[in-house]
């Protein structure tokens, strides 16, 4: 889940590529941020978000017309002068700007640090050779989904293992694969949050290679998965048509899911970052691909398909506890640092995807990505691997394998263990504010205000009166 190095996208196809920095500054524009100090200050007109050692750091927006695509090499040209540290830089198609009624080549957006005297008279250097020159805040905290809806904008694609792109993927040489994962990723691609979900109509060497898999992972799941995957597998067995003979749609599964937890699955092109996947788990949504891994290798996926997904994780989603677990994991991430990110992800790795737990004595797996790997699932439980206890500060910042067997797994004495754990570790997360997922309007609310803090006693009151009054009547 981590995006370090990867290419991320808003599509599953090059030319639907936008600006990841222009997109999240329109989302945070229609929201509004939580109320306290910041840390940025102003030089003039100018946003500074931090001041270190004599220098600033700073975002700037520009834009170059068809005219001055010559001044791109003006502006290195002014960094060079002013001794000015460029961090990051972005580039997009541009529009109509406001001081000129040519259309612009390419708008630039660049994250810098200068020296704090220098700064006026850096922007104003930038301003003699580019138009629509601006500086831009740092959002202390960054935009995340408020609604249910709004997880229609949390679709950023990270491109790593793309059949595709990634010649290693058992696909990449078979081009009919390659139209058909197009195909289905096109369906989530337009999905939008509250549609039907789409159905696919599987081919027979899906379901073929869907008939493996299930055979062989069932045969061995009795001795090594927990007994909750177990339970979770028998009723969808009984009541989602799961079996060897067809591939389970995600309507049928998500209606079932919906039933049992309050889980709903959403379709998915492929693989998500890591923002984006922790943050629908906040509302109890469960990104879920519709394409079948490549035939030739039917027990191995360098990614996530609806082998893994439907085998690995829609089991253990049907389980009250782990599903409570696993929305905590995405309501911690909303607002959270990039940092903060980091590890969040990191522990859902080791836990919800890699995680084993103590049952009678005996170490069972409850992970996804051991239950719908036959390999690694034997691995994991055989006397190879390292065992360590769940401790959430060692596991957030454990290293991991996404392209060979974990050497390091983390036992949880029991997944309520394992939740106040995590719920100890992630009130260390530093957020201005807390939230709470309401499940009658799918809605996250931030409380950062005391009105919505005492609304919400007021409402524990209410329960508690509930609660008392049943206990009465129990005698």
């Amino acid at each position: 889940m981590k995006t370090e190095q990867s290419v991320v996208q808003n599509g599953p196809f090059n030319g639907r590529r936008q600006s990841l920095i222009e997109d999240a500054r329109k989302e945070r524009a229609s929201v509004s941020s939580p109320p306290g100090p910041s840390s940025r200050c102003g030089s003039g007109d100018n946003f500074v978000f931090e001041e270190k050692h004599g220098r600033v750091k700073l975002n700037i927006l520009f834009a170059l017309s068809n005219e001055k695509n010559a001044s791109f090499f003006k502006i290195g040209k002014i960094f060079e002068t002013f001794e000015a540290k460029l961090l990051h830089i972005e580039s997009r198609s541009g529009r109509r700007t406001k001081n000129s009624v040519h259309t612009s080549d390419l708008e630039f957006f660049m994250r810098c640090e200068v020296h704090s005297a220098d700064l006026d008279i850096f922007i104003n250097s930038l301003k003699r050779v580019a138009e629509d020159v601006r500086t831009i805040p740092e959002e202390r905290v960054p935009w995340f989904p408020r609604r249910i809806k709004d997880l229609d904008k949390c679709n950023r694609l990270i491109t790593k293992f793309d059949p595709d792109m990634d010649q290693e993927h058992p696909g990449f040489s078979d081009s009919e694969y390659r139209k058909r994962r197009a195909f289905i990723s096109e369906l989530a691609f337009n999905y939008k949050q509250g549609d039907p979900l789409p159905r696919v109509d599987y081919t027979a060497e899906e379901t073929a290679t869907w008939r493996e898999v299930y055979h062989t992972l069932r045969a061995i799941y009795p001795s090594l998965a927990c007994r909750q995957f177990l339970d979770g597998l028998q009723q969808l067995e009984r009541e989602c048509g799961y079996g060897e003979d067809s591939i389970p749609q995600l309507c049928d599964v998500s209606a079932f899911l919906k039933e049992k937890t309050g889980f709903q699955l959403r379709p998915v092109s492929g693989l998500l970052s890591a923002k984006d996947f922790l943050s629908s788990l906040a509302f109890r949504v469960f990104q879920c691909t519709q394409y079948m891994r490549h035939a030739s290798a039917p027990m191995h996926s360098p990614e996530p398909d609806c082998c893994h997904e439907l085998l690995g994780h829609i089991p253990m989603l049907a389980d009250k506890e782990f599903a409570q677990f696993s929305q905590e994991i995405g309501l911690a991430s909303l607002g959270a640092s990039d940092e903060d990110i980091e590890k969040l992800s990191t522990l859902y790795w080791f836990t919800v995807e890699f995680g084993l737990c103590k049952q009678n004595g005996t170490v069972k797996a409850y992970g996804a990505g051991l239950l719908s790997s036959y390999g690694e699932l034997v691995y994991a439980l055989s006397n190879e691997p390292e065992y360590k206890p769940f401790n959430p500060e060692e596991t957030a910042v454990q290293p991991y394998q996404d392209q060979a067997y974990q050497p390091v797994y983390f036992v949880s004495e029991s997944f309520d263990d394992a939740k106040v754990k995590l719920r100890k570790y992630t009130d260390t997360i530093k957020r201005p504010f807390s939230v709470r997922y309401d499940p009658f309007t799918c809605t996250v609310e931030v409380l950062d205000q005391p009105a919505k803090i005492q609304g919400m006693l007021t409402q524990m009151r209410e329960d508690l009166k509930t609660l008392q009054c049943a206990m009465e009547k129990l005698g």
